[in-house]
């Protein structure tokens, strides 16, 4: 079975507290965390599937681990923004990590949720990046339009996070996967903190694939849901986004779902 080490690394990269399992592991990390800190995750085998919390502040997720390493830099500063305050505080930490099972790793589920993706590459997938994002704060990176976080009444701190355009009409983004998954539906949660927001009216979906999906969007706090024909695809674009005729200059992006299945001919 993979073997999985969980660790804590200073800004050198020594290792400050480690503990490895046979397909599950866990740490009691019992230190404050100090600027410059990671979290790592490695695995003997390469490319897993894992359920991963490096907080007991956050719920654990089904992310994929590209390659044998996963590194996670603990948020300090500006970037402890979009956490709960409880996050990532104290002197005692408690993280885990295990192997998806193959049931888990079969389902219907929304590939898109990463709360633990990181803001450059290296960290767990998928892994969302854009050409812009508002005044370069974390509270507006494109990450956090899959945290899985849904509050959009309101927008600049936790719980209200969202992707944030700077009210650039050429404003694109993208999630990457990591590997092909088969997807079949998009729900778009637009931020929705009225009169401050705008809204977009359209956009437009693009896949790995060549192939394109244009939606018309609500100016609604509800999800808004959108199947379609299956498609196996390793990355979703998004961009044209049409702004609606609305005084307010700033549209912005909560979360974007996007469902399915990891693919039948990936090893599980």
């Amino acid at each position: 079975m993979t073997k999985l080490t969980l660790s804590v690394l200073d800004a050198g990269g020594k290792a400050l507290a480690s503990c490895m399992g046979q397909g599950e592991a866990w740490l009691v990390y019992e230190s404050e965390y100090a600027p410059g800190d990671r979290l790592r995750l490695t695995c003997s085998d390469p490319d897993q599937f894992v359920v991963l919390a490096l907080d007991d502040a956050l719920a654990p997720a089904y992310v994929y681990c590209k390659g044998t390493t996963c590194v996670y830099p603990v948020p300090y500063g500006e970037a402890r923004r979009v956490f709960s305050s409880r996050a990532f505080s104290g002197t005692r930490h408690y993280l885990h990590v295990r192997l998806a099972t193959p049931g888990e790793t079969a389902l219907r589920r929304n590939l898109a949720l990463n709360p633990w993706a990181t803001h450059e590459p290296g960290g767990p997938l998928p892994f969302a990046f854009a050409n812009v994002e508002t005044r370069g704060e974390m509270v507006f990176a494109a990450k956090n339009a899959i945290d899985g976080l849904k509050a959009n009444s309101g927008h600049g701190e936790w719980p209200y996070t969202s992707w944030g355009i700077n009210r650039d009409p050429q404003a694109a983004w993208r999630l990457d996967f990591g590997r092909k998954v088969e997807l079949d539906e998009a729900v778009f949660y637009l931020r929705a903190d009225f009169p401050h927001d705008a809204w977009w009216r359209e956009a437009t979906l693009h896949f790995s694939d060549g192939s394109r999906l244009t939606v018309p969007l609500e100016k609604t706090a509800a999800g808004q849901r959108f199947p379609f024909t299956p498609r196996r695809v390793e990355w979703v674009a998004l961009d044209t986004l049409v702004k609606a005729d609305d005084p307010s200059p700033f549209p912005a992006l909560t979360q974007l779902e996007l469902w399915g299945r990891e693919a039948l001919d990936h090893p599980c």
